[in-house]
């Protein structure tokens, strides 16, 4: 049974090469498995490992003739790009694929580290587009545009989380939550948007929250946002470096609302970093910023690995894989791909979906525009402004 599941589920996410359309222009084939087992580096830097472990480690466990070892390492996502550069400079990448949130993915692709995947090793990848969930489909396409490959992905936010014991008048408009802020200086917090997923998207979010002249232009479009973050910044004592230090800060109590996504809402409650009793709230003009986790190959690894890393990838896009995705409920939903009922997921993640899910998500996410992140280079822009007109006033 397992056997012939998993066979139906690599054909229904691949298709077969006879999918691909015949006439189109010709790319290069995918280089050929290796005759002996090769050993695979993976580096997280936004946290898609918490999901997708379990499927790197099922292939390896399938494959012993083409992966003697697959060596997972984790770094934060700011580091990702100079770490690659320098490896590449000396002709010598130890690292065969990156799985990072459209942080790392920018970096990348303003230095040109990535290696090109789509539509050039399209033969491992016939039917993806249509497999692809529709939200999904839009970020591999307006963000990955064939370096980046969307192997997770979520509605993502932003949300306002708070504890209703300590928060009674809780804000519903962009204008109540700077009043609340400046009547309760330190007790909101986000972190630095360059890693933090929560953090870039209510930078991103403000722009349809506020009203802005362009959402997807932070230069010249973005005067409220800007001027608006620059206000709230006055009451923020200052701006962690990661999502898990407001985590941490909001469970103690020395924070009473932080930003948060569907993810970052689930997972903390289920790990009991934070109160189960924790509640979200959207501000008037609330459109979902989407996100996702994409998997990115260097420029310069060798054929015998980047044939083994592209086989992984397709592997990981199978139902059967993508089902892992829900996990803790980390990036709520999570799978990619269509025809990924929570029922597939394993009983763990069922259990914990049901008991610190949120039935209003589907509301939510059934009722509300879900736009696209900010394109690469202009996410880059908008760090590098946040960086300098908010996060250089409370820097910590």
């Amino acid at each position: 049974m397992t056997e012939d599941f998993n066979a139906i589920s690599r054909r229904t996410v691949l298709g077969g090469l006879a999918a691909v359309a015949a006439g189109g222009p010709a790319f290069a084939a995918s280089p050929p498995l290796p005759t002996s087992p090769v050993v695979i580096s993976i580096m997280d830097v936004g946290g898609a490992l918490a999901l997708m472990q379990k499927a790197f480690e099922d292939y390896r466990a399938a494959n012993p003739k083409l992966v003697s070892r697959i060596a997972f390492v984790k770094a934060p996502a700011p580091e990702l790009a100079s770490k690659l550069k320098a490896q590449q400079d000396a002709g010598r990448v130890d690292l065969d694929l990156i799985l990072t949130g459209s942080d790392g993915l920018a970096a990348g692709l303003e230095q040109k580290l990535w290696q090109k995947i789509l539509p050039d090793f399209s033969d491992k990848f016939p039917n993806i587009e249509a497999n692809y969930e529709p939200a999904a489909l839009n970020l591999h396409k307006a963000q990955g545009d064939g370096f980046g490959v969307v192997v997770n992905y979520y509605p993502s936010g932003p949300l306002l989380e708070y504890m209703p014991d300590r928060v009674k008048n809780v804000p519903t408009t962009a204008e109540e939550l700077l009043a609340w802020a400046k009547a309760n200086p330190n007790k909101f917090m986000y972190a630095r948007p360059t890693n933090s997923g929560p953090g870039r998207t209510f930078m991103m979010g403000l722009p349809y929250i506020l009203g802005d002249k362009d959402p997807q232009d932070p230069v010249n479009g973005w005067e409220k946002t800007w001027a608006y973050l620059q206000e709230l910044g006055q009451y923020i004592e200052y701006y962690p470096a990661g999502t898990g230090a407001t985590m941490k800060e909001f469970g103690d109590g020395s924070r009473d609302i932080i930003i948060s996504t569907t993810g970052w809402d689930i997972n903390p409650r289920a790990l009991g970093i934070v109160p189960k009793e924790a509640k979200i709230q959207t501000l008037k003009g609330f459109h979902w910023v989407s996100d996702a986790f994409f998997m990115c190959v260097p420029k310069g690894i060798p054929n015998d690995r980047l044939a083994v890393v592209l086989d992984i990838m397709a592997h990981v896009l199978t139902p059967k894989m993508q089902a892992y995705s829900y996990d803790e409920g980390y990036l709520y939903p999570g799978p990619a791909v269509r025809n990924v009922p929570l029922s597939l997921a394993p009983e763990a993640s069922q259990k914990v979906i049901a008991e610190f899910g949120r039935p209003e998500y589907a509301d939510l996410i059934a009722n509300n525009p879900i736009e696209l992140p900010l394109k690469p280079d202009k996410m880059v822009v908008a760090f590098r402004k946040w960086d300098e007109l908010v996060g250089a006033k409370r820097a910590k």
